[in-house]
């Protein structure tokens, strides 16, 4: 019998192979974790995710309404001329409950529109959604296959997005709103959309 030395092969570079699909996983971690860490110390803020979409048309949208809340559907054509608050939401989102009071505060600023994007609901679900907690929306479209939201570049819900009378994304908020973030955030990104004209 032969020993691996003697029959001219070295177990020495398998061992490393060995070793190196070992410390794959950790490395991966360490990589992950290292990206994580630099984000949370750079002082950005989470609630705010870069978007291509940013001072670029809204997507156009042409959404029908959802039935028996006697509002019209979405339709971006109505976002020209005015300030239009463009609020996704469903019914099987617990963080659209806990936003929804700061959605019927912000529905008492006659100053700009506020519309809801229904997303990846059951009509039935969404009507029973606002049935108990109120309608804030002066329109409703319905989204059911995403598809508009994947148009809209929505990366989950609840978010919301500014509108300028130029009908351009001026801003958008990911997450729950919150009276704080509404003030802090979202006011000023709508005053500076209602300061500005449609052809700045």
């Amino acid at each position: 019998m032969t020993t691996p030395l003697e029959d001219g092969r070295n177990p020495a570079p398998a061992r490393r192979r060995r070793t190196g699909l070992y410390l794959l996983p950790f490395l991966l971690f360490v990589i992950l974790a290292g990206f994580f860490l630099a984000q949370l110390m750079s002082g950005r803020d989470g609630s705010v995710v870069p978007s291509a979409l940013l001072d670029a048309p809204a997507p156009e949208t042409d959404l029908p309404a959802l039935a028996g809340m006697n509002v019209p559907g979405l339709r971006s054509a109505d976002f020209a001329g005015k300030v239009t608050l463009v609020n996704v939401f469903a019914s099987w989102c617990a963080p659209c409950r806990e936003e929804h009071p700061t959605l019927i505060q912000l529905a008492k600023d006659k100053r700009f529109s506020l519309v809801g994007l229904n997303y990846k609901d059951k009509e039935d679900n969404a009507r029973g959604f606002l049935g108990e907690l109120g309608n804030p929306y002066a329109a409703i479209g319905v989204d059911a296959s995403g598809r508009k939201g994947i148009d809209w570049g929505v990366y989950g819900v609840p978010e919301t997005f500014v509108i300028g009378r130029d009908g351009r994304i001026a801003y958008k908020f990911v997450g729950p709103l919150t009276p704080e973030g509404v003030s802090k955030k979202l006011m000023p990104a709508i005053e500076a959309a209602m300061t500005k004209t449609p052809t700045q």
